[in-house]
């Protein structure tokens, strides 16, 4: 009987540390759109057993490589902030470090997202196949926002090096 409380209580410390990271502060000012992200790193189970890095604070961004008998999973997560109008977010995001497919082709997913007036903050993620192959690959955001109340566009444009250990 003891046991059962102890084991909740253990879990519920386990998921309060892992989700202790949260969403990234934003860098630019409120307001802004903006894309910020986190980077985790686990196995098939649980992608986002380990901390990597984050857009804010910066710290340099490291993940193991996969092995033929453990493979390595990373989860990614993208947060879109709005503009303070409806804001459409609209682009690509290249992930270096996952590999797809027989080729081993770096992952390129696409963005298209679009945050309503009164929605301050969106997400969406990517998950796959650390690479074998240690060394520094990139993670590419290119995107272009339009604020439709205002029909302004902004680019934003990010290249983060990523090191596969």
């Amino acid at each position: 009987m003891r046991t059962r409380p102890i084991t909740v209580v253990t879990l519920a410390l386990t998921l309060a540390a892992s989700c202790a990271r949260g969403v990234p502060k934003p860098a630019g000012a409120p307001g802004t759109p903006q894309i910020s992200w986190v980077l985790m790193y686990g196995d098939s189970d649980n992608p986002d057993r380990e901390f990597a890095c984050q857009s804010e604070p910066r710290t340099e961004c490291v993940v193991p490589s996969s092995k033929p008998d453990a493979q390595v999973f990373s989860d990614t997560h993208f947060y879109y902030r709005g503009g303070g109008t409806e804001t459409r977010y609209e682009g690509t995001i290249n992930i270096g470090y996952l590999r797809q497919g027989p080729a081993a082709e770096p992952h390129t997913s696409r963005i298209n997202v679009t945050l309503k007036k009164n929605e301050s903050i969106t997400n969406s993620s990517v998950t796959g196949i650390v690479a074998s192959t240690p060394g520094t690959y990139t993670l590419t955001i290119s995107a272009t926002t339009t604020a439709t109340d205002a029909s302004k566009t902004q680019s934003i444009r990010e290249s983060i090096p990523v090191i596969v250990k």
